[in-house]
């Protein structure tokens, strides 16, 4: 076996990956941490079970491809036990930095042996712009990869502390980080602002998300839903989602369009975006998980940038 072993974040950067010709074995990691209830032990049989029940009931995914895609591949990582260098390779936005706390939890507790080091995308340039892997050319990538960052054990220590504030059942926790710079990890404070304005507002009872998604909706006037989508995928910030969580997060908002094909929302939607009435009490779910916490149990106050519990 190679001494050296790649992970990489989702399949699309694996199969560029092997066009770089790199030396060392490539597992892929396939999941969405930033969506559904997370535990703290990850890899742990209630933590895949937690996991499944999640995307099972959200996304429709049969136990036969969480077996065949997730789990077959987390088994692999766990066969490889003799590299003693692994090299994450992550992005800057939200998706990806919650998917390499996880990894970096994990391999504190499995792999206390290797050299971890770590490539990240973000910004690659002078402008404001902010890439994802498979946006940067080969050279690029290359280059990032003989300066990629040897993480500390103190950086190691740090993404499983982050890891386990995600996981427990109050942000303000993560809300009172304040030591993002004395740690190896960019994009890692902009990721857990971003997580943190996924509560809802105390304004209209609506996220961060689910404002810019009325918002766009009366500021772009799309003549569809797929055009809608596209729309909001380029408009995301720092959130890194796909399609379908975008789809997911638009069906629980429906009663407030009156219709998709073109995009139009109700007189109530525009009131909501208005904040003149909250959504709250009608959007509000008691099984809607961000990490560890209930994402009803908590507010986000706009004018203080601060996370009330209820």
């Amino acid at each position: 076996m190679s001494s050296l072993l790649h992970i990489t974040n989702g399949d699309a950067f694996t199969e560029r990956l092997s066009t770089l010709k790199l030396k060392g074995d490539v597992i892929t990691w396939r999941e969405m941490l930033c969506e559904g209830k997370t535990l703290t032990n990850v890899g742990s049989e209630n933590f895949w079970k937690t996991r499944f029940e999640f995307l099972n009931k959200n996304y429709k995914v049969s136990k036969s491809w969480f077996i065949e895609k997730t789990l077959k591949e987390y088994r692999s990582l766990c066969n490889h036990k003799q590299q003693d260098h692994i090299v994450l390779w992550f992005e800057y936005d939200l998706f990806c930095q919650i998917n390499m706390l996880a990894v970096l939890s994990w391999l504190k507790a499995n792999r206390k042996y290797a050299e971890v080091s770590l490539v990240c995308s973000g910004n690659e340039d002078d402008s404001d712009r902010l890439f994802g892997l498979n946006e940067l050319d080969d050279e690029k990538l290359l280059d990032l990869y003989e300066n990629r960052t040897i993480l500390t054990q103190d950086d190691i220590e740090y993404a499983d502390y982050v890891w386990q504030l995600y996981c427990s059942d109050n942000p303000i926790r993560l809300e009172n980080l304040r030591d993002f710079k004395d740690y190896q990890f960019d994009y890692l404070s902009d990721a857990v602002a971003s997580h943190l304005h996924r509560f809802p507002s105390i304004k209209n009872g609506l996220n961060e998300m689910e404002n810019k998604i009325l918002s766009l909706a009366v500021e772009t006037k799309p003549t569809s839903k797929k055009t809608f989508i596209s729309t909001l995928l380029k408009n995301q910030g720092g959130l890194g989602f796909g399609d379908s969580q975008y789809d997911r997060a638009i069906s629980r908002l429906k009663p407030l369009f009156s219709s998709f094909n073109p995009v139009r929302l109700t007189k109530t939607g525009k009131e909501i975006l208005d904040n003149q009435t909250s959504y709250y009490s009608c959007i509000q779910d008691n099984d809607v998980y961000l990490g560890g916490a209930l994402k009803y149990n908590f507010l986000y106050n706009t004018d203080t940038d601060r996370i009330l519990k209820l």
